[in-house]
């Protein structure tokens, strides 16, 4: 059994210091409490998932530039996400892989991405 996420769900980042939003682009048919459910291919950077406030990655280049200009001191940038896509989904619904509750997403900048909150209740079973 799982939760899939819908948009209005709620993530963080590791190096992030405020939860971001996520919103479904990809599927528009599929819903769950009557909002569109996450496919795994909505990864889109602030598209589909929006900025964590600020990134304190070193692997993060305007962190780094920061921090070097800072003399070593780290300097956290704004969060611009670097993803790709979900890992997890093996939840189908309507034929889709779906983003669940203990799926993450892999950023550019090292940071892993959780779901904090899956934006409803629905147990799919999967």
């Amino acid at each position: 059994m799982s939760l899939v996420v819908t948009t209005g769900a709620m993530c963080m980042c590791s190096f992030g210091t405020t939860p971001g939003n996520l919103t479904s682009t990809n599927n528009m048919t599929v819903l769950a409490e009557g909002k569109p459910v996450l496919v795994i291919t909505d990864a889109a950077p602030m598209v589909n998932i929006s900025s964590c406030g600020m990134c304190s990655s070193l692997a993060n280049p305007q962190v780094a530039a920061a921090t070097a200009a800072a003399m070593g001191v780290l300097t956290p940038q704004p969060c611009i996400p670097a993803t790709t896509a979900w890992t997890g989904g093996t939840v189908l619904v309507g034929g889709k892989p779906c983003v669940t509750l203990d799926s993450k997403c892999m950023c550019s900048y090292a940071g892993v991405i959780n779901i904090t909150n899956p934006g409803q209740t629905k147990v799919i079973a999967g």
